[in-house]
């Protein structure tokens, strides 16, 4: 993930929360938002 532009990331976390992806991969691009102190705009709801 690491070569991945901020808002490539992004963008990759809004359309795994969109298409209910694993709970697993979202928790990954969770954890490299915030080690790259970003702000998402969606949060789970689960």
């Amino acid at each position: 993930m690491e070569h991945l532009s901020d808002e490539l990331l992004v963008e990759s976390y809004q359309k795994a929360i969109e298409l209910n992806l694993s709970s697993e991969f979202i928790q990954l691009i969770e954890e490299e938002l915030q080690r790259r102190s970003l702000t998402y705009p969606i949060r789970r709801t689960s």
